[in-house]
């Protein structure tokens, strides 16, 4: 008996063993060249926390992987994806033996990739029926021609502003407060820093936030993830700046847990492609974690990019046609050198600390503190009791003397052209078409007792930004994933004018000139009649304070033929203005703090994917969700009082796509429609206005509020490889973007009690400006096996529109004089009323590389032309509201020139690109 009971017990216990046997995946990973093993390169199970590093000798290994037919994913910086089918079977692990990864020769793009940012406009990434779901690592055809092709003629996708995208560095928003954005020279010349990244696509699911409607970007500066060694490179080009090196060093994690990355960047230039335009940038980056023991490990991270660049202007026709598309006003000879009058500085550091703390195989948590600091200095001339030192100002033009009339007693209009005056002019404009820096310097030594009539000076932001923010993920069942996360933002943002340089003179005095009494004269009645230098703060001083609070949650469910999602948030955003003038204009309005005005937020996303086989699915996405205004719309005008805009609220956003995708090895491609509404959005902008002036001119703000947008199109990407070495890419995006309604506008001078102008702007129907709405693309690659590569593509860019003036499109647009002294022709006002449509235009460009192994170096060639055929076209551009009157209108087009004509942007001509590197 007891002989049997002990063999019973042997026989349970074998079998109890064999039921608790390991299953999982293993395996080996290389470089496809060198046939070495490639440490740290990330391997995962796609849709589930299962993840790990591979070893020095690039070896993996991966436990209680669930059964059944799964999606193993392998990438690391530099190296094409790898995902690869495999079935897991109970008690066993998978040996996947060695994996060759290939090197990645499209990201040298990225590498390469010169962008050109909202903010530069501105005054300024074969199947079973059991298949996982779209994860979205990096850019599909079409995301990769939007940036690369598109991107020269500052196409946006689905014409959706960078302010509803999301870009986070380590799961922290690298959003700004004030407008939105993210400031994208914050790291900047820190390419080979910021490549490990994922991007999902529209409102698609993050594991890392709720997202935006233009989607989410994360970058993950984590110093373990890099690949070991170290990375060289020059650059030279004719874009933004001339030259850029780089230089970049990871050591992996060595046996007592410790990783470490380090890299730094310089561009710089004399000249970029525009005139006057010079560059001067210097980033430094540094990344080390301290592995603590298999669940915990601590990663700090810090990024230094010093940028400094001078802008180029926009212009009228007028202007372009006297001189050449690349002419720009701001700069001028000081003694010999260019000098641009308008220059952008950024020198914001980012600090990160980072806790990664793994619970168990499903379970993790990533948790950072960040803090950043710096300042934004953008500057210009600031003038008194002289003329406008702009040598294309409208008085030195020969348009202003071309659009002259005079009245009689009884105030009717003559046409009365000086052409001798308008010849003069344009002599005097050819012979000095750049600012005089000479003179100012002569004028101010001229009146060196009474102060500079010239200085420089430049608009400051001085920004300090805490973050804390932490971000869960866990694998609540084996097909359900949550996300889910919570964020604190702190910010406080000092602006005030910043004097850089009195030209010559001794002091400046602190009075606005555009006051008409002694108290409007004063910034600061506190102060009065300051005499200011170098360094001072002048004009304007203000904070503004802001907190938010945001929480996440995202649950995404797979199956075997369908896979589905479901994300909320809510957000809590506060504002506060504090003003630290007593302004003269506002004397009971200016000085200490505003009300604090709250928003609150909530947002609600789905989607489905449905795998109608492996290589087959259909994919819906959609979005409803509220958006807190931001501060610069919140505060009509903070440089002086502490207003707020009327009737301000939350942004509505409305959004869905639905796609088709194929993934075949030889066929990738997606069709997509979509539907993107926002409604309530804010607007406000300042300007000089002649004809809502009360007198002969005001300095105004213009406020558009409730303003409603709605974008809809199509986008195609197809990507067919021929042959193992040939391969063809088409492209397609067809967009509609309309504003839908008339809102409110609102026009305020300065020391005017009375609105200038409240009321209704006819709007509805006109197009979103600044991009093109419609965007083709072919393109061809050839890749030699003995790695060397060549591409050819052509890009038809179409429908791109002038920004229109709200203020034209008013009731106020027809006056009783204007009829009386202009008789109203209803052709001739449509034509002024019409919406300028840009020409369409066609880019080619090539690009290619070569690589070459030298015993344990990789060396690399990768070089561009861009817009090969030199064709010159507009980007963008804006109608100027001067004048905004039909009379005014009518006078302006009489002459040969128009003296306030729309002002242009105008994209590169043909330029290039060689970047070498090496790799070792």
């Amino acid at each position: 008996m007891k002989k049997i009971l002990l063999s019973t017990l042997f026989v349970m216990q074998v079998v109890f063993a064999f039921a608790q046997s390991e299953t999982g995946v293993s395996g080996k990973v290389v470089d496809s060249k060198t046939q070495k093993p490639m440490q740290s390169v990330i391997v995962s199970v796609q849709n589930t926390n299962l993840m790990q590093l591979t070893d020095a000798s690039g070896k993996f290994s991966l436990d209680k992987v669930e059964l059944g037919n799964q999606l193993l994913r392998l990438r690391t910086n530099g190296y094409k994806d790898q995902l690869l089918q495999i079935e897991i079977i109970e008690g066993k692990i998978l040996d996947m033996g060695t994996i060759a990864l290939e090197e990645d020769l499209t990201q040298e793009k990225q590498m390469t990739l010169i962008a050109i940012t909202d903010n530069d406009l501105s005054d300024d990434n074969s199947g079973s029926e059991s298949t996982a779901g779209l994860l979205q690592a990096s850019k599909d055809v079409f995301q990769q021609a939007a940036a690369y092709n598109f991107g020269q003629a500052r196409f946006s996708v689905r014409g959706i502003d960078n302010e509803y995208s999301n870009i986070l560095i380590n799961g922290v928003s690298m959003n700004r407060v004030s407008d939105g954005r993210p400031q994208y020279s914050n790291w900047g010349g820190l390419n080979d820093a910021t490549r490990n990244q994922e991007f999902t696509d529209g409102s698609k699911p993050s594991d890392y936030s709720f997202g935006g409607i233009a989607g989410t970007q994360y970058i993950t500066t984590r110093a373990s993830v890099y690949r070991p060694g170290a990375r060289i490179s020059f650059l030279g080009t004719n874009t933004n700046y001339s030259y850029r090196a780089m230089a970049t060093y990871a050591s992996g994690m060595d046996k007592n847990g410790w990783a470490f990355v380090i890299s730094g960047g310089r561009r710089w230039a004399q000249e970029g492609f525009f005139d006057g335009t010079d560059y001067a940038a210097n980033s430094l980056f540094a990344s080390i974690e301290k592995k603590i023991n298999d669940n915990h490990s601590i990663n700090f991270t810090s990024i230094y990019a010093q940028n400094r660049r001078g802008k180029n202007s926009p212009n009228t026709q007028e202007v372009t046609d006297l001189t050449n598309f690349k002419y720009n006003s701001y700069w001028g000879y000081q003694e010999g050198e260019k000098r641009n009058s308008r220059v952008k500085d950024v020198e914001e550091p980012i600090f990160t600390l980072s806790h990664y703390w793994k619970f168990n195989s499903k379970t993790r948590l990533h948790t950072n503190l960040s803090y950043q600091f710096g300042e934004i200095g953008n500057s210009r001339i600031d003038f008194q009791k002289a003329d406008n030192p702009d040598p294309n100002y409208y008085k030195k033009m020969p348009s202003y003397y071309t659009t002259l009339f005079s009245y009689d007693g009884n105030g009717n209009a003559t046409y009365t052209p000086d052409y001798t005056a308008a010849e003069t002019a344009k002599t005097n404009f050819l012979a000095n078409p750049q600012m005089d820096w000479t003179a100012m310097y002569r004028i101010n030594n001229e009146n060196i007792a009474n102060g500079s009539r010239y200085v420089l000076y430049e608009d400051r932001t001085d920004d300090k930004t805490l973050i804390a923010n932490t971000i869960l993920s866990s694998q609540l069942a084996d097909n359900i994933v949550m996300n889910a996360g919570g964020s604190f933002t702190k910010s406080k943002s000092a602006n005030f004018q910043n004097l850089l340089d009195l030209l010559g003179g001794t002091h400046f005095n602190d009075i606005d000139t555009f006051g008409t009494d002694q108290d409007q004269q004063q910034p600061d009645l506190n102060n009065p009649n300051r005499i200011v230098g170098v360094g001072d703060k002048y004009g304007y001083n203000y904070n503004v304070n802001a907190t938010k609070i945001d929480a996440f949650t995202q649950f995404k469910f797979t199956y075997d033929k369908v896979d589905f999602y479901l994300g909320q948030s809510f957000t809590r955003s506060s504002y506060q203005r504090e003003g630290l003038y007593k302004n003269g204009y506002y004397p009971d309005n200016s000085l200490g703090k505003s009300e604090k005005l709250n928003f609150d937020n909530f947002g609600f996303k789905g989607g489905v994917t449905y795998k109608l086989t492996g290589q087959h699915y259909f994919d819906f996405n959609g979005v409803y969700m509220s958006k807190a205004p931001n501060t610069k719309d919140v505060f009509p005008n903070a440089r002086l009082n502490n207003d707020t805009t009327d009737n301000i609220t939350n942004e509505i956003i409305k959004s869905a796509d639905a796609s088709y995708i194929i993934r075949m090895p030889s066929l990738k491609a997606r069709f997509t429609a979509y539907f993107n509404e926002t409604e309530n959005t804010t607007d406000i902008s300042f300007y000089y206005a002649d004809a809502v002036s009360l007198g002969n001119g005001e300095f105004v703000s213009e406020v558009v509020t409730g303003q409603n947008k709605r974008n809809k199109g199509v986008e195609v990407g197809l990507e067919y490889q021929i042959t193992s070495t040939i391969k063809a890419t088409a492209v397609a995006a067809y967009g509609e973007y309309t504003y839908t309604n008339n809102p409110n506008l609102v026009i305020h001078a300065d020391g005017v009690t009375e609105d200038i102008f409240n009321g209704k702007t006819y709007m509805e129907g006109y197009k979103q400006a600044g991009m093109p709405q419609q965007a083709y693309s072919a393109g061809l690659e050839y890749r030699d096996p003995k790695f060397w590569w060549i591409g050819a593509n052509a890009n038809y860019l179409s429908n791109n529109y002038l920004d229109v003036a709200p203020l034209i499109r008013t009731s106020q647009y027809i006056t009783e004089s204007d009829q009386a002294n202009f008789p109203y022709d209803a052709a001739l006002s449509a034509s002024y009323l019409a919406q300028e449509k840009f020409d369409a235009f066609t880019l080619v460009n090539l690009v290619g590389g070569k690589t070459w192994r030298i015993k344990e170096k990789t060396l690399g060639l990768f070089a561009n032309v861009n817009n090969l055929f030199d064709i010159q076209y507009k980007t963008g551009g804006f109608e100027q509201a001067r004048n905004a009157s039909y009379s005014e209108l009518y006078k302006d087009h009489q002459g040969p020139t128009r003296a306030f004509g729309p002002k242009y942007f105008y994209g590169y001509g043909r330029t290039f690109m060689v970047n070498i590197y090496l790799n070792f």
